[in-house]
């Protein structure tokens, strides 16, 4: 099986930054698309960022300019540097991957299990 595991979410202030890790583990042959994804209270889930394994790399408008998403494809890791952060940001982060575990067979996504960030004004 693969495993996500978040680490870097806490408190901070409005303005301020905060770095999300985020490392895969277990059945894992390659892994193709990581990204970021974020639920608040009463939304619904909302893309972050996302990387392909070549580092292309795409955001939603509301963090372009502010955020910045990275890999490190021999740790198996994926990244969020977040700057500027807003009270909107607040929510927790879900970081999301798509492996295949197997050089036969398909891929699947695999999701973490979520890192408060919360934004105080």
């Amino acid at each position: 099986q693969v495993q996500l595991v978040e680490s870097g979410g806490g408190l901070v202030q409005a303005g301020g930054s905060l770095t999300l890790s985020c490392t895969a583990s277990g059945r894992i042959f390659r892994i193709n698309t990581m990204g970021w994804y974020r639920q608040a209270p009463g939304k619904q889930r909302e893309l972050v960022a996302t990387s392909t394994r070549g580092g292309s790399t795409n955001y939603a408008d509301s963090v372009k300019g502010r955020f910045t998403i990275s890999r490190d494809n021999a740790k198996n890791t994926v990244y969020l540097q977040m700057n500027s952060l807003k009270p909107e940001d607040t929510a927790v982060y879900y970081c999301n991957a798509n492996v295949y575990s197997s050089p036969i067979g398909g891929s699947a996504d695999y999701w973490g299990q979520g890192t408060q960030v919360t934004v105080s004004s």
